[in-house]
């Protein structure tokens, strides 16, 4: 028989609480060296549009000497000026914040519609699924590029769409053209993706006892399977806002992209490609793209790996 010394202190066990899947995710992203490489260079770039908007003035980006052309970097233009004089440190600030509300916003429209797409071939199949998936798989034979060219050339007249004031400040009406075709081309992948999470997770026992109980289609694609194709939209959201800001960049520079007086990085490289040789002209815009889309792919990597562990090596 056992028996209980009662000088001998008793051990009391308590059971450890539970780790929901987003804490272990997030921790796995907090352990995440390229992840946390991403999330130093977007806090970079994001830190110098913020900080450089207070500090300079809206009125500097748009200010123009022609007396002052293309002088290099000084203490006065640390960038430099342009081919009209006008400061490009200041530009580049203010082009950084329309380059990333580009990106931010084409992201949103790509991932609603992309999402909605997914959702609604995956889970009602039949004819909706075909006719969803026949129209991306066109899409997608066609180059984005190619798309978006002949977009903005239907949709980018001045005289069908004039420029705006928002808030004291004068934007060109392609910002707002470029949001929708970059998104409106780029569906299609988020499409696919999100519809083969929906071809599995509609086939759980959760989703046919929602069924049984006789919940509306819409109540379970909304309550019950969109929650469980969060992680891979918040993945392809991320390199989205880095695929729009590259498109938009690649637009600018062809000249096609955001139409002046509203500067981007992409439409200074844009006007920086009759002066190669003035390297300060193309190489800031060039240098915070390039810190940029690291940071967000070194994120989207991490989020990648953090909300899938099998993909771990």
């Amino acid at each position: 028989m056992t028996t209980v010394n009662p000088a001998q202190p008793i051990v009391r066990l308590q059971a450890e609480k539970g780790r929901s899947n987003l804490s272990r995710s997030l921790a796995r992203l907090r352990r995440h060296r390229m992840a946390l490489i991403g999330a130093l260079l977007l806090l970079i770039v994001i830190l110098f549009v913020l900080l450089g908007s207070i500090l300079i003035p809206e009125a500097e980006s748009i200010y123009n000497d022609p007396s002052r052309a293309l002088q290099f970097p000084s203490s006065e233009h640390p960038f430099g000026t342009d081919v009209i004089g006008r400061d490009l440190l200041a530009r580049t600030v203010y082009g950084g914040q329309i380059s990333l509300f580009v990106g931010i916003t084409a992201m949103i429209v790509q991932m609603f519609v992309g999402t909605l797409a997914g959702l609604f071939a995956g889970y009602l199949g039949g004819v909706i699924d075909s006719v969803l998936m026949r129209l991306a798989e066109a899409m997608l034979s066609i180059p984005q590029l190619f798309l978006a060219l002949i977009a903005l050339r239907i949709f980018s007249d001045p005289t069908q769409f004039p420029d705006f004031e928002f808030l004291g400040r004068q934007y060109s009406s392609t910002m707002i053209v470029i949001v929708f075709v970059i998104g409106l081309t780029s569906w299609m992948r988020v499409a696919r993706i999100v519809r083969s999470v929906v071809l599995s997770v509609k086939e759980q026992e959760y989703v046919t006892a929602a069924r049984s109980v006789g919940a509306r289609d819409t109540r379970i694609i909304f309550r019950h399977v969109l929650p469980n194709c969060i992680a891979p939209i918040i993945v392809s959201a991320t390199l989205g806002v880095a695929a729009a800001i590259l498109l938009e960049a690649y637009l600018g520079f062809l000249g096609l992209g955001v139409r002046a007086p509203t500067p981007t990085w992409g439409n200074i490289m844009g006007q920086a490609n009759s002066y190669i040789n003035q390297w300060y002209y193309w190489f800031f815009p060039a240098l915070f793209i390039m810190l940029t889309t690291l940071g967000i792919n070194f994120l989207g990597d991490g989020l990648r790996d953090a909300f899938d562990p099998r993909s771990l090596r």
